[in-house]
C-alpha cells in the first residue's frame, strides 16, 4: 500500500513539473505569435493601420473594437527611427515590445504634453554615439532606448463612439516611424 501511495504521490509531482515547464515554455516555441503575424503584413520602419478587428480574426491579442490600431515593425541595425503621433482628442498610447512580446517602454498622449507624441527610438550604442547640438540639450528630445535590435511600435487612438472611428484612424493614418541616418 506504501509503494502505490510513493508511486501515486511521484507521478503527481513529475507530471506537475513537466506541466510547469511545458507552460513556460510555450511561448518561445510559439511560431505564430503577434510578432510573426505582423511581419507578414508590414514593412520594417512603416507604420501600418490594421484592419478593424472581427471576432475571432485579430491581428494582435486584446484588441479593443473602440481604438484605431497601427503597428511599427522597427529594425534599428540601420540606425535610429523618429516616432511620430498626432494626439487625437480622446486618448492615444504607444507602447514598445520586443519580439517576443515583452513590453518595455509605453507613453501616452497625456504624458507628452503636446499635440504631437514625437520621440527618438534607439539601441544603447546608438544612444551612446549620439552627439547633441549645443542649441539643444537632452531634456528638449524624448529618446527611448531599445532593448532589442528589432520589435514593435504598436499605435492605439480611442474613438470615444463609433461614428468618430473614420475620424481617429485619418488621424493615426498620420503616424511615422522614418529611420533616421546612422551616426
Amino acid at each position: 500500500m506504501r509503494r502505490i501511495a510513493f508511486l501515486l504521490i511521484a507521478g503527481l509531482i513529475l507530471g506537475g513539473i513537466v506541466h510547469v515547464a511545458t507552460i513556460l515554455a510555450l511561448p518561445a516555441t510559439a511560431t505564430r505569435n503577434a510578432f510573426a503575424r505582423i511581419a507578414a503584413i508590414t514593412v520594417p520602419n512603416k507604420v501600418a493601420l490594421l484592419p478593424q478587428p472581427v471576432p475571432g480574426e485579430t491581428m494582435l491579442p486584446y484588441v479593443d473594437p473602440a481604438f484605431a490600431t497601427a503597428v511599427c515593425r522597427f529594425d534599428l541595425a540601420r540606425g535610429p527611427l523618429k516616432v511620430r503621433m498626432p494626439i487625437t482628442a480622446a486618448y492615444g498610447s504607444l507602447t514598445f515590445y520586443k519580439n517576443d512580446g515583452t513590453a518595455f517602454y509605453a507613453i501616452n498622449d497625456r504624458a507628452a504634453g503636446r499635440r504631437l507624441v514625437e520621440l527618438d527610438l534607439m539601441t544603447a550604442e546608438q544612444r551612446s554615439a549620439l552627439e547633441l547640438d549645443e542649441d539643444e540639450t537632452a531634456a528638449d528630445r524624448l529618446i527611448v532606448q531599445s532593448v532589442a535590435p528589432t520589435g514593435l511600435i504598436v499605435m492605439r487612438a480611442l474613438a470615444p463612439e463609433p461614428s468618430a472611428l473614420p475620424i481617429v484612424r485619418g488621424a493615426l493614418s498620420a503616424a511615422e516611424c522614418t529611420q533616421q541616418p546612422a551616426n
